[in-house]
């Protein structure tokens, strides 16, 4: 059988026969887990015993290795894995500790002789110091605690002996004892007491002298009551007389009362009680629980420690260290006071000195089940003496500071409430009209951010006016709640300002600086920007500010403000000096500026550099680390247009539109349509109002970008012919070239593709005036695919072959696959199916490479086309499938429109003549939504396919409709329906979009 032994050094056998575990971090492993036996053990704590304060970057890595050693060299499933950390399961093997309480379990309900000999069966498992030999931090600690149990067994045992008239035989064994244990007044006392027995009262007189002076000397303190009493009797001759039990320390309950409408955390709860109730009897737990000020860390403590009052029937403490406070922290020397008189020990045995107040406070608790709540704890420090190392205690910590100090102990970070127990909290405070009225409940709690404290004060509010509905508070509230959420003297403001105020002074500055960033999320570099700072003293400052949970790291080096920490953090913000802010919020745009337009660059994506010039950066050893971050654009999306705005408010209107063009290839390329508008439209407002007409032509001609994506030409049309006149006004000859470029993708979408070809011929000739390889194989493009919608496919050829050479000499991959697609698409129309496979296939391994959806989208479309003309109708359907899922990804509807027209076709192949009319007819509600006159002819005519053998009279009304749309375009596809309608064609034939209705470019 597999024997663990830790009473003494570590041992393992099997069958008798020494297993050998001879590498030291392998030791320090198993003691930690076979300490906690079928307890899981956090990796953090196991390497924190391993290498203390100085783990390895590969500390991880090791760790795994030291297990995996175990593993092979004990029998299989006894390590145990969890994403926490890892245990061992010790109940098919016999573990000494575990028979050491098992033993003393059963003395404790057993009569005095069988007690005897299970206390003696019990402590002959020792073999010396438990885990003798490893020197780890973490176990010395831990093992400590049941070497202080071993110590009170033996005493039981002793009193036990003496009960039994043993006294001769225990004169040496406590002789030895008080050697080893000076200290222990009980082991000093049951000396005495044999002593007195068995005729030596000098003697015992003697060793209450030596007592008196060692305490005095070491502790400063006198013997205590019980040593004191038997001194009296030995004086006074009364020892023989059997002297009144000692009673019992009168039980302690100085924990407040828990809340009545606790509500809320319950896996949180139910987790420590857990734990608390599993622990052995001879355990000692601290449990801590942190978290930013108003999120209920008191309350839970005070809510647990009732929960689990029963298992602390001597004492149940409670200080409030005032760690977060108008007032000073308590001194660890002052709460010592405070916890001993709590307990009932005189004033006058308290010492003066703080290590002996320790040893005292310690000696107390170990006499007792105990429960104490350290509540708003300062520091690690500051805990730290107040900590029991006595079996069987349990320490309730509470900090707004993580007290990463700490060893051995794993705390509980407390966010805020989830939204349905903020509501449920809101309820039990002010009653039932927070339940007539849901959406505007959900509104209060939104705007306490879910943070406990906050939702109090603001139920308090309403619960102490009954005339009010929930309504009226949102009102009150308005979108700044912080000042309204006060009652009496209680306010989350002031909360937040104690935090605040225990801040070093360029933590402070750089949280007054944050009420200035226009973001909900920020990183590190951002931060370092705004303050003036290194990238690492940034970080440091983020630390202390997460530390003290006035910022949370919601994911790794990314950080947020509580949406109440915020608005104070503002309020701090408006006492910064005007120059101060400038120069906080230009750093802050000037990194997010050449940050994106390094990366926009750095991959030939965009030209925006050679349209306009932007100033070498401040920073640039921060925008070199954010440009080599492949998330810096996706992280910062999202608050663009607070950047916009922020470039503003420090006095660059150039900035702030600048930092949306470059922004903007991003936002297409990844159908960020929502984000492009917002971003471009309130750049284009800033440039308005500013009066800058470089900035208005830019924004105007990339918002239209934005609206041509979302379907809404009419708009995009209006914008595009704004940018045009405003670059003739200016006289910016390029920019009115690429304008005038991109308005031919929006004519082309609305079917005026004559006009479309005169603003292409127009852009094309212009381009050859001007340096822009780029911009002209999009326009070469651009008219490659008018002339083939027009049916001039040879002409329409030569252009898009044209088009690949400059995007080949600028190596353009973007560009390069859209001029593919094109030249493959003209040549499908012109039955060369086989040379269009070979080139979308080409197109398609691009796209996908450069991850360019709209590229990989016109790929597969035109190779499901190709399918379709070669018969391959089960290919056509999947590909076609595939290019709607990629158009419903961008939330493209007008291309949705052209992959439904298509898979539609597909289907009708293959005879499913049903689900081709339902596609058709969800094709022509979106290519009316979006006023794309080809593709709703193209779904009429479709549509007249799928019903002409059924109903030929709706076949007909569809066709004629269809006929119109093809007639105003002037658009060779009029022919087929003509002669559809003629009765002179008696198949269908398919009717295709003019290669992807022309793209919007740069």
């Amino acid at each position: 059988m597999l024997t663990f032994r830790i009473l003494g050094p570590l041992s393992v056998t099997d069958a008798g026969r020494e297993v050998a575990i001879t590498a030291g971090r392998d030791r320090v492993v198993l003691a930690m887990l076979l300490l906690r036996p079928g307890r899981i053990v956090g990796v953090d704590e196991l390497i924190d015993a391993v290498w203390e304060d100085r783990p390895p970057t590969t500390a991880r890595g090791q760790l795994q290795t030291c297990v995996s050693r175990l593993r092979r060299t004990l029998p299989p499933g006894l390590i145990l894995t969890d994403p926490a950390g890892y245990g061992i399961r010790t109940g098919a093997a016999a573990l000494d500790a575990a028979e050491f309480t098992r033993l003393v379990s059963a003395a404790a309900t057993s009569g005095a002789d069988d007690a005897r000999k299970l206390l003696r069966e019990a402590l002959e498992l020792w073999r010396g110091p438990v885990l003798a030999g490893i020197d780890s931090r973490a176990v010395r600690q831990q093992a400590a605690v049941l070497d202080e149990q071993q110590a009170t067994v033996l005493e039981d045992r002793i009193e036990l002996d003496l009960a039994g008239g043993h006294d001769r035989d225990l004169v040496a064994e406590l002789t030895g004892l008080v050697e080893r244990f000076p200290l222990r007044e009980r082991l000093r006392r049951q000396l005495m007491l044999t002593l007195y027995r068995v005729g030596r009262q000098a003697d015992a007189l003697a060793e209450y002298r030596r007592a008196e002076e060692l305490f005095r000397e070491e502790l400063g303190i006198e013997p205590g009551e019980a040593l004191r009493d038997l001194h009296h009797r030995i004086l006074t001759g009364s020892v023989a007389e059997d002297p009144p039990p000692a009673a019992p320390p009168a039980p302690v309950d100085s924990v407040p009362r828990a809340v009545g409408d606790f509500t809320g955390r319950g896996d949180l709860v139910n987790r420590l009680v857990g734990a608390i109730r599993t622990a052995g009897p001879a355990e000692t737990q601290v449990r801590v629980l942190d978290g930013m000020a108003g999120s209920g860390k008191t309350t839970i403590a005070i809510h647990v420690a009732g929960l689990v009052r029963d298992r602390y029937p001597d004492a149940r403490l409670f200080i409030d260290l005032h760690g977060h406070s108008a007032s000073r922290p308590v001194e660890p020397a002052a709460a010592l006071v405070t916890l001993l008189r709590q307990l009932g020990v005189a004033a006058d045995r308290i010492p003066d000195d703080l290590d002996e107040r320790i040893r005292l406070w310690r000696a107390e608790l170990a006499q007792r089940r105990a429960l104490v709540v350290l509540d708003n704890a300062a520091s690690t420090t500051q805990v730290t003496p107040l900590l029991p190392t006595a079996g069987g205690v349990l320490a309730l910590v509470t900090s707004r500071r993580r007290l990463v100090g700490l060893d051995a102990v794993r705390p509980e970070s407390l966010s805020v409430l989830p939204e349905p127990d903020a509501i449920a909290l809101l309820a039990r405070i002010a009653g039932d009209r927070v339940g007539a009225e849901p959406a505007a409940a959900a509104e209060v709690v939104r705007r306490c951010g879910c943070l406990p404290l906050a939702i109090r004060l603001a139920g308090a509010r309403l619960a102490h006016r009954p005339r009010w509905r929930v309504a009226d508070l949102v009102r009150r509230l308005g979108e700044s709640a912080l000042p309204e959420l006060a009652a009496e003297d209680r306010t989350v403001a002031s909360a937040f300002a104690v935090t605040y105020g225990q801040l070093p002074e360029r933590a402070q500055r750089v949280f007054r600086l944050l009420g200035l960033h226009p973001a909900e999320r920020f990183g590190v570099l951002s931060v370092a920007a705004l303050g003036g700072l290194s990238r690492h003293d940034a970080q440091d400052v983020l630390d202390e500010l997460v530390d003290v949970h006035l910022a949370e790291e919601s994911e790794p080096d990314r950080f947020r403000l509580h949406d109440l920490v915020r608005q104070y953090a503002a309020t701090l913000a408006e006492h910064i000096a005007p120059a101060e802010r400038r120069t906080a919020l230009n750093g802050l745009v000037d990194l997010h500026l050449h940050a994106a337009a390094t990366i926009s660059w750095a991959g030939e994506i965009d030209n925006a550099r050679h349209d306009y010039p932007v100033a070498a950066p401040d920073r640039p050893e921060l925008v070199a680390l954010a440009a080599a971050d492949p998330q810096w654009l996706e992280h910062q999306r999202p608050d663009l247009v607070g950047l916009v705005s922020a470039a503003a408010r420090a006095g660059s209107v150039e900035r702030a539109w600048q930092l949306a063009r470059v922004n903007w290839r991003y936002l297409y390329e990844r159908s960020y349509t929502d984000d492009l508008i917002a971003v471009l439209s309130r750049a284009r407002a800033l440039a308005e109002a500013g009066g800058d007409a470089r900035g208005i032509a830019a924004t105007s001609n990339y918002l239209a970008s934005g609206y041509y994506r979302s379907g809404r030409h009419e708009e995009a049309l209006r914008i595009i012919d704004a940018a045009v006149t405003r670059s003739q006004q200016i006289g910016d000859f390029l920019g009115e070239s690429r304008s005038r470029a991109n308005r031919v993708g929006v004519l082309m979408r609305l079917g005026r593709i004559e006009e479309a070809l005169t603003d292409a011929t127009w852009a094309y000739v212009s381009g050859t005036r001007i340096s822009d390889p780029q911009g002209q194989s999009s326009r070469l493009n651009n008219l490659a695919i008018i002339t083939a919608a027009l049916g001039r496919t040879g002409h329409a050829l030569l252009l898009a072959r044209r088009a690949l050479q400059p995007a080949v000499e600028v190596k353009d991959d973007r560009r390069l696959c859209n001029a593919l697609v094109t030249v493959a698409q003209i040549r499908n129309k012109r039955g060369d199916t086989g040379q269009a496979e070979r080139l979308l296939r080409a197109a398609l391994r691009l796209a996908v490479r450069i991850g360019y959806r709209v590229g990989e989208w016109e790929s597969r479309n035109e190779l499901g086309r190709v399918a379709l003309a070669q018969g391959r109708y089960a290919e056509s359907v999947a590909q076609h499938m595939k290019a709607v899922e990629l158009s419903r990804e961008r939330g493209a509807d007008p291309a949705i429109a052209v992959a439904s027209n298509d898979l539609a076709a597909a289907l009708l192949a293959t005879g499913d003549r049903a689900g081709a009319r339902q596609l058709r007819l969800h094709a022509l509600a979106l290519a009316r939504r979006t006023v794309v006159p080809y593709e709703q002819a193209r779904s009429l005519a479709g549509l007249a396919e799928c019903v002409v053998g059924d109903d030929p009279a709706a076949a007909r009304r569809h066709w004629q409709q269809a006929l119109d749309l093809f007639e105003r375009m002037g658009v060779p596809e009029r022919f087929a329906v003509r002669r559809r309608l003629a009765g002179l064609d008696s198949g269908p034939e398919q009717l295709r979009t003019p290669a992807g209705g022309g793209r919007m470019e740069a």
